[in-house]
């Protein structure tokens, strides 16, 4: 059976927050199989250590396709500690040519507490501006409303989970079952 059958998985929405020395990732737990909620409690916010080195994860798109990733994340850390950076430019570029790579689909947020990227398989390792960071179905509501919170008084935790129930509210592939790790430095 060609993947070009099967019908479309949806859902997940992740934002990451640089404030005030603490990075957070948040991310909500649903995942659609169209208009289908398959599950509503996906843990798609993960903490990795790597020869003792903490970094926070988050995903979305395909869950095994993330995986893969997370390993191939982990795999580069461990060559490369206390190198987040160096490791996501290198697992961007095998995500861009490697063959079996190039057929994943999901994206990342990874954040060691000190920077914060977005990883992507078209090549990409983005350090967004204004300390914010959104993928997924949701991603652009959570984004908007995170850059707007950023200037209050609210805490990271505070702006990514109120960034969240943002996205919650207006995409249908987004829930409220929330999944937070956070770096303080």
């Amino acid at each position: 059976m060609s993947v070009d059958r099967f019908p479309d998985w949806h859902g997940t929405t992740v934002v990451g927050v640089k404030k005030g020395g603490e990075v957070v990732i948040c991310g909500d737990g649903q995942v659609s199989l169209g208009p289908t909620v398959i599950k509503s409690s996906a843990r798609k916010v993960r903490r990795i250590n790597p020869g003792g080195f903490d970094v926070v994860c988050g995903f979305a798109g395909s869950t095994a396709d993330a995986f893969t990733l997370l390993e191939r994340l982990e795999a580069k850390l461990e060559a490369m500690p206390g190198q987040l950076q160096r490791a996501s430019v290198e697992l961007a570029k095998d995500w861009r040519t490697d063959k079996y790579l190039q057929k994943l689909e999901a994206m990342l947020i990874v954040t060691d507490g000190d920077a914060l990227y977005i990883v992507t398989g078209a090549g990409d390792v983005l350090e967004p501006e204004h300390g914010t960071a959104a993928i997924g179905s949701g991603g652009n509501y959570a984004l908007a409303a995170a850059r707007a919170l950023m200037d209050s008084d609210k805490s990271a935790e505070e702006i990514a989970r109120r960034a969240l129930e943002v996205a919650a509210g207006i995409c249908v592939y987004t829930n409220g079952n929330f999944t937070t790790e956070r770096i303080t430095k």
